[in-house]
C-alpha cells in the first residue's frame, strides 16, 4: 500500500455546462434523452460482476409522465441478498491487497469517463427517471459525481500521508491504513445521482466491498453508474448492486458477523430504525460496525431588516425550489424581517409567475415533478392542511394535479405561527413557509430558529451588518452542519463546502471531504524495534 513513488495532483471541480440553445452538449443531450424514450430497457441487478434479472417485474415511469414506460427492473430476493454478500467477501482480500494508486484509478477513470462519453447518457437518465432538469442533472449527476470520485483519490493519498511525527533512535513507528474487516451496506437515495454513486464508491476505494441497495425510484440510474464502474475497471464482487426491499435486507445484513459498516442517506425515521437493529445484533458482529448516515433536514433562512431583499428572495425561490425542494438542504422555513418582508414578497411573488413547471424535455422549465404518487399525496395533504388553517395564507402556488405527472406547484405559505406544522415537519417537496418577525426580536427569533427543529442540516442567514453576522453565526452554532451567509442553504461543492449535518440530520461525517474516507478506514500501528532489550532491568534498579 506504498504511495511513495505516486501523486495525484490536487483535483479540480468538474465545469457545470449550461446547455444554452444550440449548444454541443444540448444537442447531445436531446439525443441522449431521445434514445432513452424510444425503447423499454431491462434493468438488472449486479451481483459479483454478473447481470441479475431474477424476481418481481416492475415498471418504471418518468414522474413528469406516469404513462410512458421507459424499461423494468426485477425485485430481489432475499437469495439475492446472500448471494451479494457471499460475492463482497469473497472479492474482499484481493480488493483490499489492491495498491491505493490502483483503486483510485478504477474512479479517476470512471470521472473521466462520466465527464466524457456517459456524460448524456448519465444526464437523461437521471433527468427522465428523477425528473430533474437539465441543470441540475448536470450538477449531481455529473460535475458533483466526477467530484467525488476526483477529490476522494486525493483525499486518500492525503490519509495514508499521515504517519507517527516521531520515531526514536532504533524504532520505526508506522500506520498501516486497512479497509474496515467485513463487507459494507450502502443505502441510498433517489434524490441525488451523485450520492448514490458516492456512496458505494468512497467505502470501496478505500479498500471495502459494498452490498449497494438504491432507492427503486433511482434504479434506472443507479444502472449507468455499475456500467461506467465495469468500464473504468472495477473488479467483479467490489460493489454489488441489489433491488431487494429493504427490510429483507435489512433482516439478513444487520445479523451477519461480517457486517462491517453503513453508508446511508434518507430518512431520519428509517436510519434511526437501522440503528435500532445494529444495536441489538452488536454482540453478532466480529467488530463495532461504523455507522454513517446523512438523514432529514428542515432547512431555514433567517433574514434581519437591513439585508438585501432582492439577494433573500432569489435565495427562498432558489433554496426551497430547485428540484421541486426534494433536497435534504432545500429551505422550508424562513423567517423574515417585517420591514424587509414587503419588499421579499413583492420580488418572490413576480418572479414565481415566471417559474414554468412541466417536462424535463422542455428545456424553459425550471420546476419538474415530485419523484412518485406517495410523495405528491403527502405533500398534497400538507398543502390542504394549510388551506384550512386559519393562522396561514397561501400567497403563490397551492395547486397540484397528478393525472399526467405528479406536479405541484411551488408553494408559499405565510402564517403567524412560528410553530406550525409546516414550520416544525420535513415535507420534502415545494412548500416554503415563512414567518414574519417584528424587527426588535431578532434576538427571539434566533433562538426560535435552533429549537423549532430537531434537525440541524442547513441553514443561512442574511444581513449587512458583521455585527449581526457574527451574532446569527453564534446563536445558530448547532442548528446547521452547513451554515451560509448571505447566500441559498444548497449547493454544496465537493471539495468546498464538505456536506453534513447534525441532530436529528445525522452523523455529520462530510461527504466530499477526507473525514468521511477516514470512517472507512481501520488503521493499525506498526512498531519496529531495530535494537531490542536484552535486559529487563532499568536504571532505576541500580544502587
Amino acid at each position: 500500500m506504498s504511495n511513495a513513488i505516486f501523486n495525484i495532483a490536487v483535483p479540480y471541480n468538474e465545469p457545470v455546462m449550461n446547455y444554452a440553445p444550440g449548444s454541443p452538449e444540448k444537442k447531445a443531450l436531446l439525443s441522449a434523452l431521445h434514445a432513452a424514450k424510444s425503447k423499454q430497457i431491462e434493468l438488472p441487478a449486479y451481483i459479483n460482476g454478473k447481470k441479475v434479472l431474477e424476481g418481481e417485474k416492475v415498471s418504471v415511469h418518468p414522474p413528469h409522465e406516469h404513462g410512458h414506460t421507459l424499461g423494468h427492473f426485477y425485485r430481489g430476493t432475499k437469495e439475492h441478498v446472500h448471494q451479494a454478500i457471499d460475492a463482497a467477501l469473497a472479492a474482499k482480500e484481493s480488493w483490499a491487497a489492491t495498491p491505493w494508486h490502483e483503486r483510485a484509478a478504477v474512479f479517476l477513470r470512471a470521472a473521466d469517463l462520466l465527464a466524457g462519453p456517459y456524460r448524456a447518457r448519465m444526464n437523461a437518465a437521471t433527468m427522465l427517471a428523477q425528473s430533474k432538469n437539465a441543470y441540475q442533472a448536470e450538477i449531481d449527476a455529473v460535475a458533483e459525481m466526477c467530484d467525488f470520485f476526483r477529490f476522494n483519490a486525493y483525499f486518500l493519498q492525503e490519509i495514508y500521508r499521515e504517519q507517527p511525527l516521531i520515531s526514536p533512535k532504533t524504532i520505526w513507528n508506522k500506520l498501516e491504513y486497512r479497509p474496515l474487516e467485513g463487507f459494507v451496506l450502502a443505502i441510498t437515495p433517489f434524490n441525488f445521482t451523485s450520492i448514490a454513486a458516492n456512496l458505494c464508491a468512497a467505502p470501496a476505494l478505500c479498500g471495502n466491498t459494498v452490498v449497494w441497495k438504491p432507492s427503486e425510484t433511482q434504479i434506472y440510474s443507479a444502472v449507468v453508474i455499475m456500467d461506467l464502474f465495469e468500464e473504468a475497471g472495477l473488479p467483479p464482487g467490489v460493489i454489488n448492486l441489489i433491488y431487494t426491499d429493504g427490510p429483507e435486507v435489512g433482516d439478513i445484513v444487520f445479523k451477519h458477523r461480517e457486517f462491517a459498516g453503513l453508508h446511508f442517506t434518507g430518512s431520519t425515521k428509517v436510519f434511526q430504525h437501522l440503528w435500532k437493529e445494529i444495536g441489538m445484533n452488536i454482540d453478532k458482529y466480529r467488530s463495532y460496525p461504523r455507522v454513517v448516515g446523512e438523514t432529514g433536514g428542515k432547512d431555514f433562512i433567517i433574514a434581519h431588516a437591513d439585508a438585501d431583499p432582492v439577494q433573500v428572495a432569489v435565495a427562498c425561490l432558489r433554496g426551497s425550489f430547485e428540484f421541486q425542494g426534494q433536497k435534504c438542504s432545500a429551505s422550508s422555513r424562513a423567517y423574515i424581517a417585517s420591514s424587509l418582508w414587503p419588499a421579499v414578497k413583492e420580488r418572490l411573488i413576480d418572479d414565481l409567475k415566471t417559474v414554468t413547471m412541466g417536462s424535463v424535455e422542455d428545456f424553459g422549465n425550471f420546476v419538474n415533478a415530485v419523484i412518485d404518487e406517495r410523495s405528491f399525496d403527502k405533500i398534497a395533504a400538507y398543502i390542504d392542511g394549510e388551506k384550512k388553517n386559519p393562522k396561514a395564507e397561501i400567497i403563490s402556488g397551492g395547486n397540484y394535479d397528478k393525472s399526467e405527472g405528479y406536479f405541484i406547484e411551488p408553494t408559499v405559505i405565510v402564517t403567524t405561527d412560528p410553530k406550525s406544522t409546516t414550520m416544525c415537519e420535513e415535507i420534502f417537496g415545494p412548500v416554503l413557509t415563512i414567518y414574519v418577525y417584528e424587527d426588535d426580536q431578532w434576538e427571539e427569533t434566533l433562538k426560535l430558529v435552533d429549537s423549532t427543529s430537531p434537525y440541524a442540516l442547513t441553514g443561512a442567514v442574511f444581513a449587512t451588518d458583521r455585527n449581526l453576522i457574527d451574532q446569527a453565526t453564534k446563536a445558530l452554532a448547532n442548528a446547521a452542519g452547513n451554515f451560509y451567509v448571505n447566500d441559498k442553504p444548497t449547493g454544496a461543492v465537493v471539495g468546498q463546502q464538505p456536506f453534513g449535518g447534525a441532530r436529528g440530520s445525522g452523523t455529520n461525517d462530510k461527504a466530499g471531504s477526507a473525514l468521511n474516507l477516514t470512517r472507512w478506514i481501520s488503521p493499525r500501528l506498526i512498531k519496529e524495534n531495530f535494537n531490542a532489550p536484552v535486559d529487563y532491568r532499568y536504571p532505576f534498579l541500580g544502587e
